[in-house]
């Protein structure tokens, strides 16, 4: 019933810059939080950033200063703009969705399938 896209991972050197974004799409009646996961090989989910439906970011201790998560309610859609990557930023990226479906007004969690990002030394 919603479907979540990410889009922007890719391959950089360590210093550089990228940004994700993250489409919602489907059945929706709106979005309350949304979030920024990240997965490395070998390791579990960790959570990278947050924010409210008002526009209320936070971070990992690990990212903050670094990354910035924003969002357009109007495109249903969630950024991640990553600078100053380092090697151990490397991971599959995914978002989240606290998601109000549109005909029902079930509050259901979705979750992208990930995007890449690998940072090189």
């Amino acid at each position: 019933q919603v479907q979540l896209v990410e889009s922007g991972g890719g391959l950089v050197q360590a210093g550089g810059s990228l940004r994700l974004s993250c489409a919602a799409s489907g059945s929706i009646f709106s979005i309350n939080g949304m979030a920024w996961y990240r997965q490395a090989p070998g390791k579990q989910r960790e959570l990278v950033a947050t924010i409210t439906r008002g526009g209320i970011g936070n971070y990992a201790d690990s990212v903050k200063g670094r990354f910035t998560v924003s969002r357009d309610n109007a495109k249903n859609t969630v950024y991640l703009q990553m600078n100053s990557l380092k090697p151990e930023d490397t991971a599959t990226y995914y978002c989240n969705a606290d998601t109000v479906l549109r005909d029902s007004y079930a509050r259901i969690n979705y979750w992208g399938k990930g995007t890449l990002v690998t940072v090189s030394s």
